[in-house]
């Protein structure tokens, strides 16, 4: 079949344009947001602190990553690639970009969402404040992720035959591949330090305020008095926001980029036959996958904000989602018909131009029923958190035992779902259908983060209505936001640990491509024992993680529990005469945060670097799978015990449990559950994600290297 080769800077430029067009949605929504009403005095006072706090955090971590990043930047560039520097570079920048940009949206958005409860004293209107701060993140995301993307398209291309070398060494390498694995890199080591740092921020300053304020003091949880409130406050944007919005947007772009090298590799290897037409519509078509994604999102939550919105939140929002994820399926079988409609397809492509398509739909399909899974798991509404808020009455050990039995229970279901899809890709599109799949998922991130960050708005929104006494059916507003978005969080924890397993695997593949010579099987022998002693390694290692990241965050509650006991016992703050010290306090939380954040991300990318150059690739890609079969199951049981933790509390807190609410000793004991699933859902099950993505990015970007030079062959 005669075709003429397609030029694809056309479409780089067609992509962004949408791009373009996705920035001013978020411009727009920034500048709507920020134009609403603050309230009075006291919500404009502590509204001012919680953005101050959260900004010089920030500012303080970017200073770390930045003196790190730049001497990564200069490693990449002097011995590897001598672009691969800036590229990398420009990975950081763009994941730096969306948690500015999202942390600010949230910390406006906040007050002016507790504001609108108050005014309006409407469900519908207050969820559309929550919603616009949200979509400034959510779009964020996706176009900043495609923007970084493009710009290394654009300028450089892709050559399958190229080499390149750094500026000092002269080891040879595809410089193609070497700057996609880069930038998809950057946005990896910020997502890394931000979930890690983030997660001990919010949770130290959420377990010292709920120690204080339910344990010590029986004071109400959002209490003002109680100094380590505010950290909390900042701690939700600094996680919840910033931490979630780097983390999505690195699986986002490691999708992409796993889809591309997979195709390089299919292309060179010469194992199938892909002619140069079709190898330039496999690059092309995982970008306008991508692109049409975000054309769905801006289209599914446009219409959120046009609608009128009724009183049920969870309905709204599901909408958004369900419509994002619709344009994208039929825009997407449009782009899988006109990038291989025409052309010599390899034999891998089973279903024909179809194939690709039917592979992202399996990995969207899966990506909401992974959503539906944990929502079933985690929200009051069902059976498994109403049965754990019941087992509250018999005390804290029922009340941990029955949500460890949930948690574990949870993992089955999603993992099914992973493992299914990723077999059925693999047989339809072969090694590429797998990568794409995994795009599947991810390709209307923007909805998904959009409705995920609706979640620590709604939160800021309901402890600001308490902390600064606002009417009780303000309160009841607020707190109808804060049950969503309690769900919507854990939904969204669930996708990003689910996605995060998805693209895991698809680089995984990528990587045994990576450093397979040509006209070899890609082959990763599970059975060999180098394989199998990286994988022991691989699996012990998330568990030595997991327990790093809890030890420094219980240390860390604990020195600002009695950090702010001590500024309880001033005179006058018990009894809201004398305010205390919140300054104090937020420095305390962004100083044990950053103090604590290195050595466990910088973990990340050191073991796949030793065990490249000391044992080589075989055992590298055993690592790789076994820290990914241990973490995605730990990660998935942690997020989901840990939200049906929250939800039970809050369960019993709106009087569903009859005789039973706050203060009473079913209420004290659902907060001990509360307080485990803190650690567990905000700190480890959201960093264990990004840490296997973290090493398989590494592994990918440095295999051509592993398998030149090892120290033990």
């Amino acid at each position: 079949m005669g075709v003429e080769l397609m030029d694809s800077s056309v479409i780089w430029y067609a992509m962004l344009a949408v791009v373009v067009v996705a920035l001013v949605f978020v411009l727009f929504n920034f500048n709507k947001v920020k134009k609403l009403k603050e309230g009075n005095d006291e919500m404009v006072e502590m509204a001012g602190i919680i953005r101050s706090g959260a900004g010089t955090f920030l500012k303080a971590e970017f200073k770390v990553i930045a003196i790190i990043g730049v001497i990564i930047a200069l490693v990449f560039s002097l011995f590897v690639e001598a672009t691969s520097g800036i590229t990398f570079l420009l990975g950081g920048l763009m994941s730096s970009l969306v948690c500015i940009i999202g942390m600010k949206s949230a910390t406006y958005a906040n007050v002016r969402t507790a504001n609108k409860a108050r005014e309006s004293l409407s469900i519908g209107e207050t969820v559309k404040v929550a919603l616009s701060g949200g979509s400034v993140s959510g779009i964020a995301v996706q176009a900043f992720g495609m923007l970084g993307l493009l710009l290394v398209l654009i300028i450089w291309g892709v050559n399958p035959h190229a080499t390149g070398h750094g500026l000092v060494a002269n080891l040879e390498c595809n410089p193609s591949i070497m700057r996609i694995t880069t930038y998809s890199l950057g946005c990896s080591i910020v997502a890394m330090f931000n979930r890690v740092a983030g997660g001990n921020y919010t949770k130290a300053a959420d377990i010292s305020s709920d120690i204080l304020a339910k344990i010590r003091h029986d004071m109400p949880e959002d209490d003002s008095r109680v100094p380590n409130v505010i950290a909390d406050f900042i701690g939700d944007n600094v996680n919840d926001i910033a931490g979630n919005c780097s983390d999505l947007l690195e699986s986002f772009v490691a999708t992409i980029a796993a889809s591309i090298m997979i195709a390089v590799t299919l292309f060179i290897n010469g194992i199938v036959n892909v002619s140069d037409e079709t190898f330039i519509r496999m690059i092309i078509f995982p970008v306008i996958l991508a692109g049409v994604g975000l054309i769905g999102c801006l289209i599914g939550l446009s219409y959120a904000f046009i609608r009128k919105m009724g009183d049920d939140p969870s309905r709204e929002l599901n909408l958004a989602t369900w419509i994002s994820a619709g344009i994208t399926v039929i825009l997407g079988l449009a782009a899988s018909y006109m990038m291989f409609g025409n052309v010599p397809l390899y034999e891998d492509m089973v279903c024909g131009w179809i194939s690709p398509w039917i592979s992202s739909i399996l990995g969207i399909v899966s990506g909401i029923a992974i959503g539906s899974i944990t929502e079933y798991y985690t929200s009051d509404k069902y059976k498994p958190t109403k049965k754990l808020a019941e087992m509250a009455i018999e005390g804290e050990a029922f009340v941990i035992t029955k949500g460890d039995a949930i948690g574990s229970r949870s993992t089955l279901l999603p993992i099914l779902i992973i493992g299914i899809a990723l077999f059925i890709s693999g047989k339809i599109s072969g090694t590429y259908g797998i990568a794409i799949s995994a795009l599947g998922m991810l390709s209307f991130v923007g909805a998904t983060v959009s409705i995920d960050a609706f979640g620590p708005i709604a939160d800021n929104a309901g402890g600001l209505a308490e902390s600064c006494h606002l009417e009780h059916k303000v309160r009841i507003i607020t707190d109808k936001l804060d049950s969503v978005g309690n769900t919507t969080a854990a939904i969204g924890k669930g996708f990003a640990i689910g996605s995060a397993a998805f693209a895991a695997v698809s680089l995984i593949v990528a990587y045994v491509g990576n450093y397979t010579a040509k006209g070899e099987e890609p082959v990763l022998n599970i059975a060999s024992f180098i394989v199998v002693a990286g994988g022991l390694i691989g699996g012990a290692l998330i568990e030595y993680f997991s327990a790093m990241l809890t030890d420094n965050t219980i240390e860390s509650a604990k020195l600002m529990a009695d950090e702010g006991d001590k500024m309880l016992s001033t005179p006058g703050v018990l009894e809201g005469k004398v305010k205390p010290d919140y300054n104090k306090l937020i420095c305390m939380a962004a100083n044990q945060a950053l103090k604590k954040m290195v050595v466990p991300s910088v973990l990340a990318l050191c073991i796949p670097v030793i065990g490249g150059f000391v044992f080589g690739v075989q055992f590298v890609g055993g690592i790789l799978i076994g820290a990914t079969i241990v973490a995605i199951p730990r990660a998935l049981f942690m997020g989901n015990s840990g939200g049906a933790f929250d939800n039970a509390k809050k369960y019993i807190e709106s009087e569903a449990l009859e005789g039973h609410g706050k203060g009473s000793a079913a209420h004290k004991a659902a907060v001990t559950g509360d307080t485990v699933g803190d650690t567990r859902k905000d700190v480890v099950g959201v960093a264990l994600d990004i840490f296997i993505k973290s090493m398989s990015t590494v592994a990918n970007t440095l295999a051509s290297l592993f398998s030149t030079i090892t120290l033990i062959h």
